[in-house]
Order: C-alpha cells, then sequence, then structure tokens
C-alpha cells in the first residue's frame, strides 16, 4: 500500500468472544511537522552548528524541556463525531485538558445504504480536521496519536478520503481495529469502576459500530483494566447507521422495539466464555458503565440540566429506574421535543433513541441494577497509554519540582 500505511484492510473482522491480544506500545510521532506528528516545535529548538566566541563552531546543547512542553494528544474521527483533545500529564493516572475540540460531522451518512463516504460528508470532517490540524500546529506536542474508526474502516473509498485528509490538513490517521477500539474504550474509562465491583461490562455506543467488553476483576493479577477484558464483540450498528435504517425523526413504540430487536440479533451471536464474576448478576457485585452521547444525554435528563455539564454527568450512577423512566420520558416526545431539549440538540435529536434501543439490548442481555456513566472514551484511553509507555507521569513529577525551583530560585530541586 501507499507508503506501508498502518491502515487495515476493509474486512476489519476480529475473532470475537476471545480474551484480547496482549497490548502493543502505541506508534510513535513522526518527526516532522506538527500536523504530521512532531515531537516538539521546531521554532522552539536552538539551530544547530552555533558558532561560539572565537569562530569555532559549536554544537548547540540539547532544548530543555519545560513542563508546559509536555504536551500529548489524541483525535478520534469517528462515524458522527471528530474529537481532539491536548493534555499533560499530572498525578500519576491523570492529566489536565489544555486545548479540545468536538463537532458532529456524520463522516458516515449514508454510508450503511451506500458503501461510501459521501462528497458532503466528507466535506464536513475535512473542515473539522482542519482546525484539529491549527491546534496542534499551535501547540509544542511531545507526541500525538490520531485514529479513525468505523466509518473509515468499512467504506469502499475510506482509504482515498484519508488521502484527502493527508493532502489538505497534513493529518496522517491511523485507521485502528475493532479490538484496539474496544481496549482503548476500556482504557479511557478505568478511573470509573466501582470500588466493590467484581465485574463489569463496559460498552461504546458510537455512530457505526459499539464495542463491548467483558471485564473479570475476581484475578487481581493486574492494575491495568483492560489487562482484565476476557471478552469483547463489535457490533456493526451505532446511532447512525440504527437511524437511518429505522427512521430517527419518528419513532414510534414499535419503531423503538424493532431496533432493541436488530441489535437484540447480533447480540446473540455473542457466545463469551463462563467467566466467575458473572455467575450471579443479580448479587450486586457487578455494573454497566457505558461511554457514549447516549448515556450522557439519558445523565443530562436526569440530573433535569439547564445544559450539559460534563462535570455533573461524568461518572454519576444511575439506577434501573432512573433508565427505565429516561427512556420512557424520550419516547415520548416528538423531535421538535427532544431537539429542543439542552442535553440533545437539533443535531442529535435523530439519533438518541437508536443509541437508546442498542443501550436497551444491552441492559437486558445483562440485567444490572447500576450503570456508571462516563463522559470520556477513546481520546483518554489514548492519552493514558501514551502518557504510560512514554513515562510521563515520572516525568511530571519531576516538573514539578522543577516549577518550585523557579518559584524559588535559592532552594535546592
Amino acid at each position: 500500500e501507499k507508503k506501508g500505511r498502518r491502515r487495515r484492510r476493509k474486512s476489519g473482522r476480529e475473532i470475537q468472544g476471545r480474551p484480547l491480544a496482549p497490548q502493543k506500545a502505541p506508534g510513535q510521532a513522526r518527526q516532522t511537522s506538527h500536523a504530521n506528528g512532531s515531537a516538539h516545535n521546531p521554532a522552539a529548538s536552538p539551530a544547530s552548528g552555533v558558532h561560539a566566541a572565537g569562530g569555532v563552531a559549536a554544537m548547540a546543547s540539547p532544548p530543555v524541556r519545560r513542563p508546559a512542553d509536555d504536551l500529548y494528544a489524541a483525535l478520534d474521527l469517528g462515524t458522527n463525531n471528530c474529537r481532539l483533545l491536548i493534555a499533560q500529564p499530572t498525578r500519576p493516572g491523570q492529566f489536565r485538558v489544555v486545548d479540545a475540540f468536538s463537532r458532529i460531522v456524520r463522516l458516515g451518512e449514508g454510508l450503511d445504504a451506500t458503501g461510501t463516504l459521501s462528497d458532503d460528508a466528507m466535506d464536513r470532517a475535512v473542515e473539522a480536521l482542519k482546525i484539529c490540524a491549527g491546534k496542534l500546529k499551535n501547540r509544542p506536542v511531545r507526541r500525538h496519536r490520531l485514529i479513525a474508526t468505523e466509518a473509515c474502516r468499512s467504506a469502499r473509498n475510506g482509504s482515498d478520503f484519508l488521502d484527502r485528509v493527508e493532502a489538505e490538513t497534513g493529518l496522517e490517521l491511523e485507521v485502528v481495529t475493532r479490538e484496539t477500539e474496544a481496549r482503548l474504550a476500556v482504557a479511557g474509562c478505568s478511573s470509573l469502576v466501582g470500588r466493590d465491583t467484581d465485574g463489569l461490562v463496559l460498552f461504546d455506543i458510537g455512530g457505526g459500530s459499539s464495542e463491548i467488553a467483558m471485564i473479570d476483576l475476581t484475578d487481581n493479577r493486574s492494575n491495568r483494566l483492560a489487562d482484565h477484558i476476557k471478552a469483547w464483540t463489535s457490533l456493526p450498528v451505532g446511532v447512525v447507521t440504527l437511524s437511518e435504517r429505522h427512521g430517527g425523526r419518528l419513532v414510534t413504540a414499535e419503531v423503538f422495539a424493532a431496533m432493541v430487536a436488530e441489535v437484540d440479533t447480533m447480540l446473540a451471536a455473542f457466545t463469551p466464555p463462563p467467566l466467575p464474576a458473572f455467575s450471579g448478576l443479580a448479587d450486586g457485585r457487578i455494573h454497566l458503565l457505558g461511554t457514549s452521547g447516549t448515556v450522557t444525554t439519558l445523565a443530562g435528563l436526569h440530573l433535569d440540566l439547564p445544559r450539559y455539564d460534563r462535570r455533573k454527568v461524568d461518572g454519576l450512577w444511575l439506577s434501573n429506574g432512573d433508565v427505565d423512566r429516561m427512556l420512557d420520558r424520550l419516547l415520548s416526545w416528538d423531535f421538535d421535543a427532544r431537539a429542543a431539549n439542552p442535553c440533545i440538540g437539533a443535531d442529535r435529536a435523530d439519533l438518541v433513541l437508536a443509541g437508546c434501543a442498542i443501550l436497551q439490548s444491552i441492559r437486558k442481555r445483562w440485567p444490572s441494577e447500576r450503570m456508571r456513566v462516563a463522559d470520556r472514551g477513546l481520546r483518554e484511553g489514548l492519552l493514558n497509554e501514551m502518557m504510560a509507555s512514554d513515562g510521563a507521569w515520572r516525568r511530571s513529577g519531576r516538573n514539578f519540582r522543577y516549577r518550585n525551583h523557579r518559584s524559588n530560585p535559592g532552594e535546592p530541586q
């Protein structure tokens, strides 16, 4: 393939219902311009071959990386959204968001029917990616990872679209497998696992696919949540595809039931091995953990927020009764009522019930009294993996000492 690209072949089919393969370290950023993955801002580096006094050429000392330069970036181009996070590591396992971008682009609009990305959809995505490229260029990003998911995996013209993205924005996107997508979703949500939990079902309802991971914590062999994934599946359906198949504007109880039934059929093909943590689902020792616009919308409705507030939603626990009440409420609204709600909006009013249908099928398959809501996902998983493999949190401790020394220059580091 062109340039030996890392893009997957179109099938993207991996064995499902098995433990994930051992994790591979994320690829290093390319040493080119920011838009192509630079390790630092070339303009901030001293030129080589600086002349010392007396005209003797001397090599410049390596640039000292200041704490503000220790930035990582993660971009996720999905079927529905284009999202970017730029963050700086702080305490171990945590980071501070420096810049962010999110836009609904509906790259997968019409893909289910035609098998190709439409010109309008590609135009919308490219315009959003140009903004992301500008943000990356203006920050001294140490390392980044830029991924594309289901729409680019499955579209016949996905590779041509990625060539266009690279030509017009300078961004070289990596098409990840469904297995990688499932692992990244888990890595992004690890801090939200309940303390008294033996196991959980973590799901990510996307625009064109939905990833589900069964996690068994009865074996304490590792403190990395992704190491406890015992089975996973990727359903070839998301909020965009399901909405387009059944109609998202006018969703009656009958239409909703038909959407749930379609997802039920897909889930029936998933046959994971028996797992100790799931031997008694009713004992309260497992829970669901959802990362998607669907579950965050339900949380916003439950809290009756006048406008969406991530700080109040991320990590919220919802009971079975809470979810049932919000589903009934959504089903009672027409399209205009959904669009008028500040936690939904016009861009997602035709998608939210399709997401709820996928959620309902998951709830039927794995009954649990509680579900935790995550307003985080692939980008956070990418950042966590890059920072961990790069030793970023060890450096952040040294940077803390550096900042104190700069504030108190008379004191030893």
